[in-house]
């Protein structure tokens, strides 16, 4: 993979920081729209009395509730989109997302467990994270000569197969306590396997997650594009396949642990999102790892202003607005590959 021009150098340049500004401009439309809207001026003003440690004002109050919010939803849809490349480019397979392989189960079954016998909020959040983590590790175990095989479409099936079975697992668990939930606490297990924000709160662990594996992303992005276009011949090629595959695997893992654990199932983020960003700027993974991240936490912040505003005061769970917008997205995009 030889290195980019000029010319390509500029464009990437120019996309991402589009992305970026438009990301910038999602999280302040969330701000500013709900039951009370905030003008412009209202919104700076109000940014302007936080920042001082004035008294709080009503559009004080009600910036610091959303834009917390809305930061929660950008780093989890950045979380899920860039985890969403990192599992399609580990499993050769284009209809690979974040939860295809079990951890959101694992997440699912510590998350449901805790609420279940009624567990403070905060370790609902701890026990998903646990949950993700050990189903990956048992992942890890069960597949290790998968991840340590050359790369090509051969190992991929048998760690796809096992991810298969252990979400299986998960979501056996996951039946059964739903069934001996009271009712009093189903409304809020059926939220939290939908996906929510509505009781997120903004936390500095997700970021630095989100962080770490864009950085490596980022460094691994060439030797990705070589594997995706030369499996068999890519460890001839210099690449260190084993701790390539190792690597896109734990990270992968880890973002969705951290996205789960923040905001619940939330899905098409990590599927749709790849795709209308590698059929808009092409599949090198130079720039498509950080232009899904940035898009995906946009679409996200404008999914769960929609899901907070269509029919407010009442809120819905942000997963049914990406399912209503993802699946003829999808579609479409299923289309315009099979002209192609």
């Amino acid at each position: 993979m030889s290195l980019p021009s000029f010319r390509e150098r500029r464009r990437a340049v120019t996309i991402l920081s589009a992305l970026a500004a438009a990301g910038a401009a999602t999280i302040l439309f969330a701000c500013a729209i709900g039951s009370v809207s905030l003008s412009v001026p209202e919104l700076f003003g109000a940014l302007a009395d936080i920042l001082a440690g004035r008294p709080a004002s009503l559009a004080a109050t009600l910036l610091e509730l959303r834009l917390g919010r809305a930061l929660s939803a950008f780093v989890t849809g950045a979380t899920l989109a860039l985890a969403g490349v990192m599992m399609q480019a580990l499993l050769r397979n284009p209809l690979a997302d974040p939860y295809v392989l079990g951890v959101s189960g694992g997440a699912a079954v510590g998350a449901l467990a805790a609420i279940l016998f009624m567990a403070a909020a905060w370790m609902v959040d701890l026990a998903a994270f646990a949950g993700a983590i050990a189903v990956a590790f048992l992942l890890l175990i069960l597949a290790y000569r998968d991840l340590r095989g050359s790369g090509g479409d051969s190992n991929a099936p048998m760690l796809l197969l096992t991810g298969v079975i252990v979400a299986a697992g998960c979501s056996a668990l996951v039946t059964l306590m739903l069934s001996i939930a009271p009712d009093n606490r189903l409304r809020g297990m059926v939220f939290w396997l939908i996906g929510d924000l509505s009781a997120t709160q903004l936390r500095g662990l997700p970021w630095l997650i989100w962080a770490i594996a864009l950085v490596f992303a980022v460094r691994v992005a060439r030797a990705v594009n070589v594997m995706a276009l030369h499996a068999e011949a890519a460890a001839t090629l210099g690449i260190s396949v084993a701790r390539l595959r190792q690597g896109l695997f734990l990270c992968a893992a880890l973002l969705t642990a951290s996205a789960v654990s923040s905001a619940g199932s939330i899905g098409f983020v990590g599927l749709i999102v790849p795709h209308a960003c590698r059929f808009a700027w092409g599949p090198d993974h130079r720039l498509l790892l950080p232009a899904a991240t940035l898009a995906g936490g946009s679409f996200l912040v404008l999914a769960d202003t929609l899901a907070r505003t269509i029919i407010a005061p009442q809120q819905l769970p942000v997963g049914v607005i990406t399912a209503l917008i993802g699946v003829p997205v999808f579609l479409v995009q299923l289309h315009q590959l099979h002209r192609k």
